[in-house]
């Protein structure tokens, strides 16, 4: 079964319907980053007990990198403030919270009990030239969850810039009310430091 856990975790293949798949495309398209994400994620699940959290870790950055525009969703989560920032702690933002998503994932996706990813290949438009493609979290057991990314096309091809947990839950919505209250506390300096101090403990 799904935990809660992993569902939240999101919010960082088999029998499936038409149009959708549950292995990578040959295209280059935004279903394509998807569903090589999950099969990196996959695979990294089903040896996760062995790989322990720094070999899932190391696993799964690449594939988090690749899929994720991690600068482009610091920028947002962080908000205006992001503008009157030094270049050199907007680096260390984007890095801290890159260190902190891919922790999050490799903490909470530790173990495989039958869950499958199916990914629907006909991305819906979005605005201004997004696309959001719709994919299931489906445990061997029990109801499966949506989880709808927000793609962008950049330099480095399409992008996840958002995810939606049941079609309507934004993650950077969630992100962004949380780092904004850190952010009027604390300052982007200790915005890092969460950030940071949260990576650490996902890595117990």
């Amino acid at each position: 079964m799904i935990s809660r856990r992993m569902v939240l975790a999101a919010v960082t293949i088999a029998a499936i319907a038409p149009g959708w798949s549950a292995g990578a495309a040959a295209d280059d398209s935004p279903a394509t980053t998807i569903s090589t994400y999950y099969d990196t994620l996959l695979a990294t699940m089903k040896e996760g007990k062995a790989l322990g959290f720094k070999g899932r870790y190391d696993k799964l950055a690449p594939a988090v990198r690749r899929a994720y525009d991690l600068p482009q969703m610091t920028r947002i989560a962080v908000g205006p403030a992001w503008t009157n920032l030094p270049a050199e702690q907007q680096q260390q933002l984007v890095d801290a919270f890159s260190a902190f998503s891919i922790a999050t994932y490799a903490n909470q996706f530790d173990d495989y009990s039958g869950e499958r990813f199916e990914v629907d290949h006909k991305p819906t438009p979005a605005n201004n030239g997004d696309m959001i493609v719709d994919t299931k979290l489906v445990p061997k057991d029990g109801d499966a969850v949506t989880l709808n990314y927000l793609m962008r096309k950049g330099e480095n091809g399409w992008q996840i810039v958002d995810v939606y947990l049941s079609g309507t839950i934004s993650q950077l919505a969630s992100r962004r009310a949380e780092f904004s209250a850190v952010m009027r506390r604390s300052g982007a300096a200790g915005l890092i430091d969460v950030l940071r101090k949260k990576a650490a403990q996902l890595a117990g």
